[in-house]
């Protein structure tokens, strides 16, 4: 599957892409220039911001929190764009978890997250964001139907959180599941990662058993997403149930998202 328009090379900027393009189960597609993907703003460079300007965004959907916000900083101004932050993650949520993540040494990064507990966190997580933060991913959703088209959505790396909203909002105008895992996974790329940052003045801080030990954080893994979609199934039974009445989008509000993100629509 290719998109619909020829990716830029961003400095600051890691994670960018427009879901152009992706194909709905009912034969149209995603519109181009209308839903884009990244990780965050915060340091975009000058060039960045004067490409990201050219694309007509409506509104920035930031889903950083507060810590996130702390380190990274705040988006790069973009005129007449505007920015709405949603956090998506509470600041205190792993706060111990992510100290040691970016301090422990390797005996503690063992006990932490080997034997699989790594991956099992990150889809643990994704079950609990999708469950536990309806209300978040219905403003998200009820504002793009409303007015809120050119959007960008983003966390810090653009994998997780907004993986999470991107496929939300794909499956809400019923673009195929396997469409939307196939963009997910672009987040694996090597030019689309977020670089793992350690603290940790260990000999061993970097060393390959703990880069290993990591990466489970630091996927995208089809894992992850697809525990997302059984949460939906074991807790509403269907897609449609889920958006009906976990994030209350009524059928006209649907078919006006619709409208605005699919060509042919």
């Amino acid at each position: 599957m290719t998109q619909a328009t020829t990716e830029p090379e961003l400095t600051g900027v890691r994670n960018f892409r427009d879901l152009g393009g992706l194909p709905t189960m009912d034969g149209l597609s995603v519109r181009p220039g209308q839903l884009f993907r990244s990780g965050h703003l915060a340091h975009a460079t000058t060039e960045d911001a004067e490409f990201l300007a050219t694309l007509g965004l409506h509104t920035v959907f930031d889903f950083r929190n507060e810590a996130d916000l702390s380190i990274e900083g705040p988006d790069v101004d973009l005129p007449g764009v505007r920015n709405v932050n949603i956090p998506l993650s509470d600041p205190a949520d792993g706060k111990e978890f992510w100290r040691l993540v970016r301090t422990g040494d390797l005996a503690q990064l063992r006990e932490l997250l080997g034997d699989g507990k790594a991956a099992a966190r990150m889809s643990d997580s994704y079950r609990k964001m999708v469950i536990g933060k309806t209300a978040e991913h219905s403003r998200i959703l009820h504002a793009m139907a409303e007015d809120s088209v050119p959007a960008l959505m983003h966390c810090a790396a653009g994998k997780d959180r907004a993986g999470l909203a991107i496929a939300i909002s794909l499956l809400a105008v019923r673009v195929e599941r396997e469409a939307i895992e196939e963009d997910y996974l672009k987040s694996n790329a090597p030019h689309r990662r977020y670089k793992v940052q350690r603290s940790s003045t260990a000999p061993d801080a970097m060393s390959p058993e703990v880069m290993e030990l990591l990466s489970p954080l630091f996927d995208a893994r089809v894992e992850y997403l697809r525990a997302a979609f059984d949460a939906v199934e074991e807790t509403w039974g269907s897609v449609d149930a889920y958006l009906a009445e976990g994030l209350r989008l009524a059928p006209e509000t649907r078919e006006r998202l619709r409208e605005r993100l699919l060509a042919g629509a």
